[in-house]
């Protein structure tokens, strides 16, 4: 890389927060620190603003900005809070890459705003696009604004199509390890605990994001995202079940051959392509080696027990605000799952039934989007009260 990009990172203190400050400090010289934010977690944002030093920091909570203030005051590092706030700061011009490590459909308002300034987009947040795909893709191609993907199975897409962006893609298969319940079926899952559903075989990841893929509804999720970043049709999109996460997902094409990208489970490697693209920068990630995993395995999906992956391609093919409908009331049973108030197949059944109650719009406006999320939230709400 000729030139250090200055980083934006939404969600610093998050997973792919902390693994992306990984990244910058083995290449120091390639990537500065711009912004960094949190929600709640002032302690380690404050810890990561003292290393990195960064020019402005974002905590969400606002009840902690005197906390963080105070803390930095004397490092001339500016301090800001709250929501807006967060999308006020992706506009600086000192930026040139933001990427959007939020958790769900709080990354949606701040990465429209990073778009409409400009700015590259590192994707880690799925929702922006399953909320508001074709909005959100629309306003990136009026601004010229290239979006990188950072799930790993968007990241092998993409990566298989470096160099054959003029052949049209006949279908992508995006592989799932199958969660921690692969091959259950709903008897075992009526009685699953959150502690069961947070070890997940192969990835570490924040708790919703694992309770998604115990679900298969990150899945989904990923299938939704799919469909806007590489331009497909719902029926060019296919789920295989790969218990090992070494093949991260394939593309094939019109003349039936297969492009997969493969390696160990390690979120920094798409990460760090994402944010260095088209080059790829040398890492000391540990490699991947055939004779460790002398079997890879392949199976169907099981969408009749693990309904989330097939509500997500009901969504998809619906169109409209149906995937924000799905998205939002996914957010609350995941958050009530957590909390012990429901069980993990109830899930489904909520989500289903806040999907055929709320409003159908079919082409939505960005406050259609806002207001579909809050009237699927709210819907979803009441339904786990009348059910507990």
């Amino acid at each position: 890389m000729t030139e250090a990009k200055r980083v934006a990172i939404l969600g610093s203190t998050g997973s792919i927060g902390t693994q992306t400050l990984e990244v910058i400090r083995q290449h120091p010289s390639d990537f500065i620190v711009e912004v960094l934010t949190a929600q709640n977690n002032c302690d380690l944002l404050i810890a990561q603003a003292l290393e990195f030093n960064p020019n402005a920091v974002v905590i969400g909570n606002i009840s902690n900005y005197e906390k963080v203030k105070d803390a930095l005051i004397s490092h001339e590092i500016k301090v800001f809070a709250g929501q807006k706030a967060l999308e006020q700061i992706v506009e600086m011009e000192t930026i040139d890459v933001v990427l959007t490590a939020l958790v769900g459909y709080s990354g949606l308002l701040p990465t429209l705003a990073a778009i409409r300034a400009g700015k590259q987009i590192a994707l880690a947040n799925k929702e922006t696009l399953v909320v508001a795909g074709e909005l959100v893709t629309a306003l990136a191609k009026e601004k010229g604004v290239n979006i990188y993907p950072v799930d790993s199975e968007h990241s092998a897409i993409f990566q298989c199509l470096v160099g054959e962006f003029h052949n049209p893609i006949e279908k992508i298969i995006l592989t799932a390890s199958g969660g921690p319940f692969r091959g259950k079926d709903k008897t075992f899952l009526e009685t699953v605990t959150k502690a069961q559903a947070l070890k997940h075989p192969n990835w570490e990841m924040g708790a919703k994001i694992t309770i998604d893929s115990a679900s298969l509804m990150n899945k989904g999720l990923e299938v939704i995202e799919a469909k806007w970043l590489f331009g497909l049709k719902t029926e060019q999109i296919d789920v295989i079940v790969h218990p090992q996460s070494i093949v991260h997902s394939l593309v094939q094409f019109e003349d039936g051959s297969l492009k997969a990208q493969l390696g160990l489970p390690d979120m920094r490697i798409p990460i760090q392509f994402a944010l260095s693209y088209p080059y790829r920068l040398k890492s000391d990630f540990e490699r991947f080696d055939f004779i460790n995993y002398p079997n890879l395995t392949f199976e169907q999906p099981d969408k009749k027990t693990f309904r989330n992956l097939q509500l997500a391609f009901d969504a998809l093919e619906r169109g409209g605000n149906a995937a924000c409908v799905l998205n939002a009331s996914n957010e609350i049973v995941v958050d009530a799952f957590l909390k012990d108030q429901i069980g993990f197949l109830q899930m489904s059944d909520l989500i289903e039934e806040t999907m055929a109650n709320i409003e159908f719009i079919s082409s939505p406006s960005i406050d259609d989007y806002v207001a579909t999320d809050e009237k699927a939230r709210k819907y979803t709400e009441e339904l786990i009260k009348r059910n507990t």
